[in-house]
């Protein structure tokens, strides 16, 4: 992110600019690549022969300040290990380039990656390779990118291309946690003057709920394509961008029930302070579950187990036919969903810009 930056330019680029030189722009085409790169697609699938397959998935590493540096090297694994989680296949290596800025002094870097060695430990993760430096041009919060991959075996795993017409759609946790505690966080004094001590507690306490990972592999015990069809996690563009970004991957539309769409208190006082819809900002660690219907039931007891507890887990649609998004408020008709530009990367400069603390 670059201070004085044009509105609108931050996060991720347009849908159709991924469609018209992203996708278009590939490389050689091998017929090793199972999947490839898609809307929704976090994950490339790479056939390695005989019944073996490489996941692959990469992501922005960051370091947020105001966060701390071990907090920080604790949420770049996370945000990284939740995309291929989504698979229902744990991560088991990864490579890490940090291009750090040259202001973050080596006592500061020693913490950072150790706390980033300590995580993939936890994770049972093999850092294989990476580079480490700091360079003019370098500042936070992004500060590198990172690559995981595991090996697991053909149909052992899931997309959200898998999703098929009459799947439950289930949600985690709520909408927009992954704004709200980066922002409770990073702004403490100004969100704590708009929405008072606890509920400015409440947001910061969100943060350690921004990974999938757990909850990715509580709803892939309960059996991957008999159970779980699809998970996605909701980052930028939040619930209704991931939402949006499953049917688009699977080709079938999903009707949102919106009013079961969990937005917890703390999360829609954080958002008024910094103008963001709950629904389509950022909301890492939500996780997004496609499954038949017959096992709705066994998912939600598995995620409680796991220590997400149930009323934590909301049906919030279902799987159809046709194209698209839809939204369905209290049994009325079904409304489309466009895609409205998520607009947390564009509050956080401007939060920056304007000096707030």
């Amino acid at each position: 992110m670059t201070a004085g930056q044009p509105a609108g330019r931050e996060g991720k680029v347009p849908p159709e600019f991924l469609e018209r030189v992203v996708f278009a722009n590939l490389g050689a085409k091998r017929g090793s690549v199972l999947v490839r790169p898609g809307h929704g697609l976090d994950n490339a699938v790479i056939s390695l022969g005989g019944s073996k397959v490489l996941l692959v998935t990469s992501d922005p590493l960051s370091v947020i300040p105001s966060l701390g540096w071990e907090v920080s090297g604790w949420l770049s694994v996370h945000l990284l290990a939740s995309d291929l989680a989504t698979s229902g296949v744990s991560p088991q290596f990864a490579m890490l380039d940090f291009n750090l800025p040259p202001k973050m002094d080596l006592a500061s870097v020693e913490t950072y990656l150790k706390a980033v060695g300590k995580e993939c430990g936890n994770l049972g993760i093999a850092i294989v390779g990476g580079h480490t430096g700091r360079y003019p041009g370098s500042g936070y919060t992004v500060v590198g990118g990172g690559v995981m991959f595991s090996v697991t075996h053909e149909g052992s795993y899931v997309t959200p291309a898998m999703a098929r017409p009459g799947d439950t759609v289930l949600m985690t946790k709520g909408a927009g946690v992954g704004a709200t505690a980066v922002l409770a966080h990073s702004f403490p004094q100004a969100v704590g003057e708009k929405v008072g001590t606890r509920l400015l507690r409440k947001a910061r306490s969100r943060l350690l709920e921004c990974s999938t990972v757990k909850d990715a592999a509580a709803a892939a015990g309960v059996g991957l394509h008999t159970a779980v069809t699809s998970m996605h996690d909701a980052t930028e563009g939040g619930v209704l961008g991931g939402l949006l970004e499953m049917s688009s991957a699977c080709g079938f539309p999903i009707v949102v029930e919106l009013e079961k769409i969990n937005v917890p208190d703390d999360v829609a006082a954080v958002c008024r302070v910094f103008g963001l819809d709950p629904l389509v900002t950022l909301s890492e660690g939500t996780l997004l579950i496609t499954c038949r219907r017959s096992a709705v039931e066994l998912v939600q007891t598995a995620l409680a187990k796991a220590g997400v507890v149930s009323h934590q887990v909301a049906t919030v649609g279902t799987t159809r036919r046709g194209r698209g998004l839809w939204s369905a408020v209290r049994g009325s008709n079904l409304r489309p969903l466009s895609p409205v530009r998520d607009r947390y990367w564009e509050a956080y400069s401007s939060a920056v810009e304007r000096g707030l603390r």
